[in-house]
């Protein structure tokens, strides 16, 4: 026999309901206000990457997706070196020409008229881009001028530079690799089997950190998402790198055996996780979201402001640093003609377009990979469909200004909840 149900249980129902919709209309305005994490970008991505493939057949083979990843290189690198300076509001206009400098600085004195040891003509161009950007970052500080005219001022010194040391090479405006292991930056790949092996530990890892992160949460009393997300989240990490392996591991070649994942990707992921781990892990990373957020409080609390904004200038330079010696290798060598105002305004777009905020206080390195991939696939689909130069343009200026409109909405959005 069931008995009538209790004051107390008819209560319950309506709570229920009441709280479920209160979850649900409290994640809607998380993701108003900007706090959607990477879904907005991965279904824009996602959007694109059909667009394409429906237009082109060829869009999603082997070759031409492994030709998108290292094509998206530049872009990602430097959307990386820039997210540095976005978190503390600061910008670098500089880092295109600081780029080609460092990679203009390895190539030389790798080649036969120096023949210096592979390791320490990339080291030397790695100081180099560092000590520029921290000169920038000196002046800034110091003089407590805005970031964005003494990089201007730099950008333009730094094309200057850039010139005289190349055409004072006498081979006409362009230096050409001649040394292996700069050339196979990105021309080299990894065997079948290190391709397996790594992706396979890369997914694992992260699975590793993911439910830990998550168990941490639910221990300390923190709450946090249903776990089973947590699990849809590995398990989507896992089909997406077993689909790498795929498609690195198909010839990608009609004269030749080419398989293997190019040695760009990893060196994209390491320069991924090591960001990652010291904006998310360290005392440095933590201060510079503090001082983006609110320089003046976090000076208040103690934090040496000058300090970490001049770490991050250099942080930005050796990270601009690697994107140059992955371009010059990708290119075969360096020229007069490189476009460095067009790659910095990319890289400003590629850490935009993937979430960062051009207000300081917000963004991840994540942002700039996923950014600099959408660069990419504009780049390289539109570049399939025999578009022109004029039109590939537009349709990146029409992204990233959808990104800085949704990135202002956000701030408004949080200024209203306040």
């Amino acid at each position: 026999m069931s008995t009538p149900p209790t004051e107390v249980d008819s209560l319950d129902v309506p709570d229920a309901h009441a709280q479920s919709t209160t979850n649900v209309l409290a994640q809607l305005r998380r993701i108003w206000q900007g706090d959607s994490g990477l879904l907005p970008i991965l279904i824009g991505l996602a959007a694109l990457v059909i667009f394409f493939d429906v237009r082109s057949s060829v869009f999603l083979s082997a070759e031409n997706l492994t030709n998108l990843f290292v094509q998206s290189t530049i872009f990602i690198l430097l959307g990386m070196a820039e997210i540095w300076l976005l978190l503390l509001g600061d910008i670098d206009l500089s880092l295109g020409y600081a780029t080609g400098l460092g990679g203009a600085t390895a190539v030389i004195l790798v080649s036969s008229n120096y023949r210096w040891p592979w390791y320490l003509a990339l080291s030397l161009a790695l100081v180099v881009t560092t000590a520029f950007s921290a000169l920038s970052g000196f002046i800034v500080i110091r003089f407590r001028l805005p970031s964005f005219i003494v990089t201007l001022a730099m950008f333009l010194g730094l094309e200057g530079v850039l010139l005289y040391v190349i055409n004072a090479q006498g081979t006409g405006g362009s230096v050409s690799v001649q040394e292996k292991v700069l050339y196979n930056l990105v021309n080299g790949n990894l065997t079948p089997l290190a391709t397996w092996i790594f992706v396979v530990v890369v997914v694992a890892l992260l699975a590793l950190i993911m439910i830990r992160a998550d168990s941490t949460r639910r221990s300390s009393g923190l709450g946090g998402r249903p776990f089973w997300i947590t699990i849809s989240k590995i398990v989507t990490l896992g089909v997406a790198g077993l689909l790498l392996i795929l498609v690195f591991s198909a010839n990608r070649s009609s004269f030749a055996h080419v398989v293997g994942m190019p040695f760009a990707i990893p060196i994209d992921l390491f320069v991924l996780a090591a960001g990652t781990f010291i904006l998310t892990k360290t005392k440095a990373g933590r201060y510079i979201y503090a001082i983006g957020g609110n320089t003046e409080a976090a000076r208040r609390a103690g934090v040496n402001v000058n300090k970490y904004r001049l770490m991050a200038f250099m942080l930005s330079g050796f990270t601009a640093g690697i994107a140059g010696l992955l371009y010059v290798s990708r290119l075969n060598g360096i020229s007069t003609g490189i476009e460095g105002g067009t790659y910095v305004l990319y890289a400003v777009a590629a850490a935009v377009i993937g979430g960062a905020s051009l207000y300081g206080g917000r963004g991840k390195m994540i942002h700039a990979v996923l950014g600099g991939l959408v660069i990419g696939t504009i780049d390289n689909g539109m570049s399939l469909l025999n578009m022109n130069a004029a039109t590939q343009y537009i349709a990146t200026a029409l992204v990233l200004l959808a990104a800085v409109i949704v990135d202002s909405l956000a701030r408004r959005g949080n200024t209203n909840t306040r």
